[in-house]
């Protein structure tokens, strides 16, 4: 049971990686010590839980009266 939903899982992680914040210098570098930016204006791929979902497909699953 430890595998069932292992790839479910390595793809929330990548998009869950996909949507964080750039870091504080990648701001200070593109918009100069003055201007007061949010780090999210940065990043390309802006997705939310409850605004846009991912798709994934439910894993085909054995029939029953298989055995």
């Amino acid at each position: 049971m430890g595998f069932k939903n292992q790839q479910k899982k390595i793809t929330l992680a990548k998009h869950g990686r996909r949507t964080k914040w750039a870091p504080i210098w990648i701001v200070l570098k593109k918009y100069g010590k003055g201007k007061k930016i949010h780090p999210s204006a940065t990043t390309a791929i802006k997705r939310s839980w409850k605004r846009t979902k991912l798709h994934i497909k439910p894993r085909k699953a054995r029939p029953n009266h298989y055995g």
